[in-house]
Order: C-alpha cells, then sequence, then structure tokens
C-alpha cells in the first residue's frame, strides 16, 4: 500500500472511546429511561392530545384543531427520539452524536417555552410543566455525557 493510501485509511479511521465504569453504565440506563419515558410520552400525545391541556386548565378552544395538531406533531418528534435513545443504550460512545443532538433539543425547547412565554406572551405558562419532565431533568446527565465525550478527551481505544 502506498504512503497516500495509508495516510488516508488513518484519516478516515473513526477512533471511539470508551467511557470508565461506573459512568458508562449511569449513562446506559439513563438512556433507556428516557427511551422509555419518550415512547409512552410521544404515544400517549399522539393518540391523547388534549388530557394534558385539560389538567392544566388550557381552554381547549384557545389551541384550535392547528395546535392539537402541532402538539401531537411533538408527540411525534419526541417519540422518534426513542428509538435514538434505544440505540445510544446499547453503544453509548458509538452513537454519542446523538445524545450531542438530544442534548441540543433539550436545551433549544426551553428556550423556545421561554421565547413564546416571556418576550411573545402567546404560550401558557402551564406548558412550562412539560418543559421540566421532557428536558431539565435530562440536563445533568445529558450534559455529563457530552462533557465526557466531547470536551473532556478520553483516550481512544475502539478503533
Amino acid at each position: 500500500m502506498s504512503t497516500l493510501a495509508a495516510e488516508q485509511k488513518d484519516s478516515m479511521t473513526i477512533a471511539l472511546v470508551r467511557l470508565p465504569e461506573p459512568r458508562r453504565t449511569v449513562y446506559r440506563y439513563v438512556f433507556l429511561i428516557a427511551a422509555i419515558y419518550n415512547l409512552i410520552w410521544g404515544i400517549a400525545v399522539i393518540l391523547f392530545p388534549r388530557p394534558p391541556f385539560e389538567l392544566v386548565g388550557i381552554p381547549l378552544d384557545q389551541l384550535g384543531p392547528i395546535g392539537i395538531l402541532l402538539w401531537q406533531c411533538i408527540g411525534m418528534f419526541v417519540m422518534v427520539f426513542a428509538i435514538g435513545y434505544f440505540v445510544c443504550w446499547r453503544e453509548p460512545e458509538r452513537y454519542a452524536a446523538f445524545i450531542l443532538i438530544g442534548t441540543l433539543g433539550k436545551v433549544f425547547g426551553p428556550i423556545g417555552f421561554l421565547y413564546g412565554w416571556l418576550y411573545l406572551g402567546v404560550m401558557p405558562a402551564q406548558v412550562g410543566l412539560t418543559i421540566i419532565t421532557n428536558d431539565l431533568v435530562w440536563w445533568p446527565v445529558f450534559f455529563a455525557f457530552v462533557w465526557d465525550i466531547y470536551l473532556r478527551k478520553p483516550q481512544p481505544v475502539i478503533a
């Protein structure tokens, strides 16, 4: 093999890291719990979109049919993320980019809520309860994982 070909092969090899135990185990089980939560929450919102609004006292006529459909779309997105979290549960290091994407979603979701609530004044404050369970409770582990994989720079062990 020529030197150039060897260099190209080396530059295309993706080196993965293996996180130390027991931290890796904690991440894996949190991703599994996140997958189960997202699956259940997503299916519930898709099939039964009205009860969450009724529960917190948001009048359904305030939402209209488009509001209900958008809510069901959010449920679909959350449910799709369940698949990614299941994959990450199996091999968190290999699919770390998905957790980075999930973490960004868990940051931008609350930003969008705050923008709609505080700045535009069109988002009912009660919707923020969803932000707590869908986003904020996951921050510590998701941020820690992103830190461990992307910022701490552990030594590659899987090539």
